[in-house]
């Protein structure tokens, strides 16, 4: 008995050295540069939701955030109001944060995060994970506004990375 209790440690000794030799660590692969919204692409999407905006007689701002909520370019229409601005970059800002529009955002729970609004308008830039926000604020509605920042997401979803 005491013999075959043995075998049984050795054995599972044996099998657990096999185990770790089998789990060689390898190198880390270095991360690459991290995804960003071109220049050029946060200019066509801000100009395609303003003209959208402008096209349905909307006097907004749009804001395109990157996923830190540095502002990148920031539109804004003739005669929208002096608070669209801020607004609009706060929306851009929660939309690149969470990854989702920020029409399916309860914001109960967060409304003490600084720089977020959890008001329809705010759509994420997604390349993997979120890379951008764009945020439109003036229109009546939020709906109106997320209706025009997705029309600067579809200018640009074809050339994203």
């Amino acid at each position: 008995m005491r013999t075959a209790a043995l075998t049984r440690r050795v054995a599972l000794g044996a099998f657990a050295a096999l185990a770790l030799a089998a789990c060689t660590p390898t190198e880390p692969q270095p991360a690459g540069p991290p995804q960003v919204l071109s220049p050029d692409a946060a200019s066509k999407a801000a100009h395609a939701a303003l003209d959208a905006a402008e096209a349905e007689g909307q006097r907004v701002t749009v804001s395109i955030v990157d996923r830190s909520g540095n502002e990148r370019i920031r539109l804004t229409s003739d005669g929208a109001g002096p608070q669209s601005g801020e607004s609009a970059k706060r929306k851009a800002f929660t939309a690149a944060a969470w990854g989702q529009p920020t029409s399916e955002l309860d914001g109960a729970a967060l409304r003490g995060i600084p720089g977020t609004l959890f008001l329809g308008g705010g759509v994420p830039v997604i390349a993997g994970s979120p890379i951008a926000g764009i945020g439109v604020a003036g229109a009546p509605s939020g709906d109106l506004d997320e209706e025009f920042a997705r029309a600067g997401l579809e200018a640009v979803e074809a050339e994203l990375p």
